[in-house]
């Protein structure tokens, strides 16, 4: 084990709650090992931990990723992603094949959508220079969750949302058939739409291949 991990792995695990880690071991199919502590503590234990041991460069970053990533404790997974959003300072364009890395190692809704949350958006609005060459690789991916990001790193931007870029990823992704993409494709129209309403509503009426789904999530609040 990584030696900046051990402490973390120490703290977590007298943090641990069995009945917790097996109901949300069940939450995510069964699919990943899990302390059991709830979010808010665990964000608290986080944040302290992240503040007193500073990460002093880029590779090292990339190194306590991966291997927080090789441990089977879907916490320390998140640690990982959350340890990237804190070290912004530490942000380039060598953090790129950091965040695909993330994307497509040990991929689940939950961590894919919490490195969004935490670094994808936040990354391409202070670094927008890369969002055309690595979010068009994304979208064109075989990989649905590339593609889910591609379509959901807007999510958040509002009046700033490049409407061209969504359009296009979404109509090269409009007859995908994955769960996670539909609902990708929604639930971005549904955040443009507290907007732009208009040019939700008009979008949807211009591509009736959109999924069920997906139309129902964009049009949930219309």
């Amino acid at each position: 084990m990584h030696p900046y991990i051990k402490e973390i792995s120490k703290i977590y695990k007298e943090n641990a709650d069995s009945k917790n880690a097996a109901g949300a071991k069940a939450y995510l199919l069964n699919q990943f090992e899990f302390y059991g502590i709830k979010t808010p503590l665990r964000r608290a234990i986080c944040k302290a931990f992240y503040k007193a041991h500073p990460i002093k460069d880029h590779s090292e970053l990339a190194a306590i990723v991966k291997a927080c990533f090789e441990q089977p404790q879907r916490e320390l997974h998140y640690f990982a992603i959350e340890l990237v959003g804190h070290h912004k300072k530490q942000w380039s364009k060598k953090t790129l094949p950091l965040i695909e890395w993330m994307i497509t190692h040990k991929s689940w809704w939950d961590s894919v959508d919490s490195t969004n949350t935490h670094v994808i958006s936040k990354f391409f609005i202070q670094f927008p220079e890369y969002i055309p060459a690595y979010t068009n690789k994304w979208n064109q991916s075989n990989n649905k969750w590339l593609q889910r990001m591609s379509i959901l790193f807007q999510l958040t931007y509002k009046k700033n949302t490049d409407t061209a870029l969504l359009a296009s990823y979404i109509e090269h992704c409009i007859s995908e058939e994955d769960f996670f993409i539909r609902k990708a494709i929604g639930w971005a129209l549904r955040a443009y739409a507290y907007t732009n309403k208009k040019w939700v509503i008009q979008f949807v009426k211009d591509h009736p291949s959109l999924s069920n789904l997906s139309k129902r999530e964009a049009l949930k609040h219309q």
